[in-house]
């Protein structure tokens, strides 16, 4: 049975931190495991609604392995531009209709948010829009990776222009939560 989720048309300009040199869309081998899905099940393109939000998510993933900030840095912030319809599980409502919490930092939770993500993919979905776990009050956007190893760009989403070099740790933002 299809899970019971909206549909978002999002059109804008979303962010994504990457090592430096790294391409705006790289092939990790073996593919990573996120909060919504599993590589080896279907890979996934994670954007931030503003920079904050994707430096607190690199806080949180920081913090959850021990490594200080200043060791995983320099770091790249690509822009990406998006047009894409995805499904809408950005409040604590539209997560309870398909069984979850808000989201919270830590790894431990993610079983959950992978089988509703994987069955997303399966249904056809081009990706979703959800709560930040280290930044609550604001959003990320999973797009889904198809084709052989995820090799395919998701549809509607394009790196632009080139990435802003970031060699100091930010500022932690705002409403952050690790």
């Amino acid at each position: 049975m299809p899970l019971d989720v909206d549909a978002v048309a999002l059109t804008g300009d979303w962010l994504r931190h990457a090592p430096v040199g790294a391409a705006a869309l790289p092939q990790q081998i073996p593919p990573p495991d996120s909060r919504w899905q599993r590589g080896e099940v279907v890979q996934a393109l994670y954007l931030a609604d503003e920079a904050d939000t994707a430096w607190a998510e690199w806080y949180r993933h920081l913090a959850e392995a021990g490594i200080p900030p200043a060791c995983a840095l320099p770091r790249s912030l690509w822009t990406w531009a998006v047009d894409v319809t995805v499904a809408d599980l950005s409040d604590e409502a539209r997560l309870a209709r398909v069984g979850l919490p808000v989201p919270r930092p830590g790894r431990r939770r993610w079983p959950a948010f992978q089988a509703v993500g994987e069955q997303l993919a399966a249904e056809g979905w081009d990706g979703l829009l959800a709560p930040s776990a280290a930044r609550p009050a604001h959003a990320v956007l999973c797009l889904f990776r198809a084709g052989p190893e995820g090799r395919a760009k998701p549809p509607g989403a394009r790196p632009v222009g080139r990435p802003r070099r970031v060699a100091e740790p930010p500022i932690p933002p705002v409403g952050m939560t690790t």
